[in-house]
């Protein structure tokens, strides 16, 4: 059995600690699988772990893209798995951490990606939807892929530009090559432990608490300073959740309470829908909490369910 270990569950569960805990105990490093710690200059805003909270433990995958481009799922893939592979070859575990399921996913249980070559197709599309809006394309999209079409949110201009493109650019809709993808057998043996709490509500509370927390930290300047260096406020990067809704109060003169309280509501939306996502995985062991967690028990029901040295 590969020695890979994946912790995961929604934002602000104890992801961190535990795996930097788990890492030590198993002579291993971690790998994130967080689409937005990846960036460079965002440390505050995606709860990246902090040089003390890391303990010596090595990390990957944390502020290695420019936020001024765009990164995708298939990018992070092509840069992770060498890494893992790496990690592996040296004996040592590989903690896999985030909150990002489908980065996880795609990692883990090798689901690939509908081809995407530069022929121009994304770019005609981004400039009709420009042009005429999302709902022409949208419709255009219900006709070829419905079961897209009614899965994503008409607000969700990137992935349907993106379903549509794999259907114009290979004829087989994204619907059917997802479902292929998923009969696959995993193509990593990992074990993966789940981190949420026994009551939702207390999760929700350390998730306001943790908005609170990041604007003391300073992530209002972190925001400045990632403006002032060129990042515009339509790049990718600056949709996350915790860095539009500021950017959107910065830039407008707008109100910063408000803001955050915005920030704190989508946090825990977002919550909610990792969990939706994670809980389609069998595989996981959840380990729920209580509203004040005790870390060594937490700790010690994790490595009950990892065989690699028992």
């Amino acid at each position: 059995m590969e020695k890979i270990i994946c912790v995961a569950g929604p934002t602000a569960s104890g992801k961190t600690r535990l795996a930097v805990e788990l890492a030590k105990k198993y002579d291993g490093e971690v790998l994130s699988c967080d689409s937005m710690q990846i960036y460079c200059g965002m440390e505050i805003g995606t709860a990246a772990p902090t040089i003390s909270e890391m303990q010596g433990v090595p990390h990957h995958m944390i502020g290695v893209a420019d936020p001024k481009a765009d990164f995708s799922v298939g990018k992070y893939v092509e840069l992770a798995e060498p890494i893992l592979q790496d990690i592996l070859s040296r004996g040592k575990t590989c903690v896999v951490c985030g909150g990002t399921g489908l980065y996880a996913d795609s990692l883990l249980l090798g689901r690939t990606f509908a081809p995407c070559p530069s022929t121009g197709v994304r770019e005609k599309l981004e400039a009709e939807v420009n042009h005429t809006g999302i709902e022409p394309v949208l419709a255009r999209l219900k006709a070829v892929d419905p079961e897209s079409a009614a899965r994503l949110h008409p607000s969700d201009r990137r992935r349907i530009i993106r379903a549509l493109e794999v259907y114009l650019e290979t004829g087989e809709t994204i619907s059917k090559h997802n479902r292929k993808t998923k009969l696959l057998p995993p193509k990593h043996d990992a074990v993966w432990l789940g981190l949420s709490f026994e009551d939702r509500q207390d999760l929700y509370d350390r998730i306001d608490l943790r908005v609170e927390k990041m604007l003391k930290a300073g992530l209002l300047d972190e925001i400045r300073a990632l403006l002032s260096s060129g990042v515009p406020p339509t790049a990718t990067a600056m949709q996350a959740i915790g860095y539009k809704e500021f950017v959107d109060a910065l830039t407008n003169s707008g109100d910063i309470a408000a803001a955050a309280a915005l920030v704190q509501q989508r946090s825990r939306n977002y919550a909610k829908r990792q969990l939706t996502w994670l809980r389609r995985n069998e595989q996981i062991h959840w380990i729920l909490q209580p509203r004040e967690p005790d870390f060594s028990a937490v700790f010690q029901q994790a490595c009950a369910n990892i065989p690699f040295f028992a």
